[in-house]
Parts: C-alpha cells; structure tokens; sequence
C-alpha cells in the first residue's frame, strides 16, 4: 500500500459585481487536482462554477463533461459540453495541468518529509457499561496530509473512529490525533497505521495493553511472597549446616 499523498493543487479566479454597499453577487471559479497515487494514474481534474457560494456547474474528468447543479447550470452544461474545442481543453487539463503541476510540487516536498512520532496509548479502561477509549498520536510530521487507519487483527476498522485534523504545530510541522471506541476481548491485537509521504510504506504500531492495577497489585503480591518464602528457606539451609557442623557422631 503506497502511502497517500492527496495533495491538490488550486486555481482560483474570483469575479465581483456589486450593485452597492449591502447588497451584490459573488462568481468564483474553482479549479483543483485530486490524487493519492505516486504515478498520477488516478488523478482528477475538477473546474467548478460557483454563484453565491453555490455551485453550479461543474467539469469532473471522470466523467468528462460538465453537469449541471441548478437550473442555470443544466441549461450552462448542454451549452459548454457542445462547445467540442472547449472540451477537449478541460479533458486535457489532466496532462496539462494537474500531472504537470503535480510533479513539480511532489519534487519539492519529497526531499523535505519529517516522518511522524507515532504514540499509542489508552486514555480510558472499560468500566462494563462503557467502552475503553484507545488514543492514537502522531506528532512532527511534513507535508501535512497525512493517514490514520485503526486495526483489528489487521482489518481496517470503519466505525467508533473519530479523529482530529492535521494541525500546526507553528514550527512547520504537523501532528494528528485518533480515538477508538472498542470492547476489549482475548487475544485480539489492534495497531495504529500511519500512511505519510515520508514512508514508502504504512507504519504500524501495535498497542501493548497495560497491566490493570489490581491484577499488578496480585503480581507484586505473589513476588513478594516467592522473595520471602526464598529467604526464609536459605535461611534454614543455613543454620542447618551449622547444626551440623559443631556435632559429634559416636558409633554404637
């Protein structure tokens, strides 16, 4: 598994008209390159049209023309997607663009990743009624984008994961926070995988479970006594060596 990448790269062109101080209308435009693929093999291409905020019409490359979101826009896309020279434009935009892009900024980072600390600890014990609380940390890494993927037994687990964005450190860094709900059962290994540009492949850190109190409580308990019952045994060997030392045997 590749580690993902998912850097986009945006063009934004932001058109104003205002008819006065209060009141007016807002057109943008919103060109961005989606990939996770080291060869750009899955890369999209999506040029939007927004009204308001809104969107309205809008390329995607996978599915190579433009379609429409308001009644405007389904009226804009049967006009653009006859328009043949201005399709093979936005089809191309893929090579053009975004691969031509990609490559540059992917040079660059590549030879400035910081590969993440990663921590995983428990941050609450199941009690019977409520589930224990796993927290997987993972601190000081670039480029920011970055992923976290809990496992059970090495199966992707897809629900009672909630996580934090990537977050700056202020010192170009980055750090990324992941919580688990889970019920614990024998034998059952869980692990947090960390996918990251720094790595060519997933990093993996296993949670050992912490001994609960009262079970090291018996532990401690247990040791205690094998050191005392051990001392009070050499002691005995002891002293009866010493008997036997000092006594005299006298045949019959």
């Amino acid at each position: 598994m590749s580690p993902p990448k998912l850097l986009s790269v945006h063009l934004i062109i932001l058109l104003s008209a205002f008819t006065g101080p209060a009141n007016g209308y807002y057109n943008s435009r919103w060109a961005e390159c989606i990939y996770s693929s080291s060869d750009y093999s899955d890369m999209v291409y999506i040029d939007g049209y927004y009204f308001n905020k809104y969107l309205v019409v809008q390329f995607n490359s996978t599915v190579g023309e433009y379609v429409g979101f308001t009644e405007l826009g389904v009226r804009t896309a049967e006009a653009l997607n006859k328009n043949t020279a201005l399709m093979q434009q936005e089809r191309a935009e893929v090579d053009r663009f975004c691969k031509h892009n990609a490559q540059g900024f992917d040079s660059a980072v590549r030879d400035k990743t910081e590969k993440p600390n990663i921590n995983v600890r428990s941050v609450k014990e199941s009690d019977g009624k409520h589930p224990a609380v796993l927290l997987c940390s993972a601190y000081r890494f670039y480029p920011q984008r970055i992923k976290v993927t809990w496992l059970k037994n090495n199966v992707p687990v897809t629900s009672d994961v909630t996580s934090t964005d990537e977050m700056p450190n202020g010192d170009w860094y980055y750090q990324i926070h992941s919580h688990l709900e889970y019920t614990p059962k024998s034998g059952e290994k869980i692990s947090c995988m960390v996918e990251h540009a720094s790595s060519t492949k997933p990093m993996i850190v296993d949670w050992e479970p912490a001994i609960a109190q009262s079970e090291r409580n018996k532990i401690a308990i247990g040791a205690s006594g094998l050191v005392l019952g051990i001392i009070i045994a050499a002691a005995g060997l002891i002293y009866y060596k010493k008997k036997s030392s000092g006594r005299i045997l006298v045949p019959h």
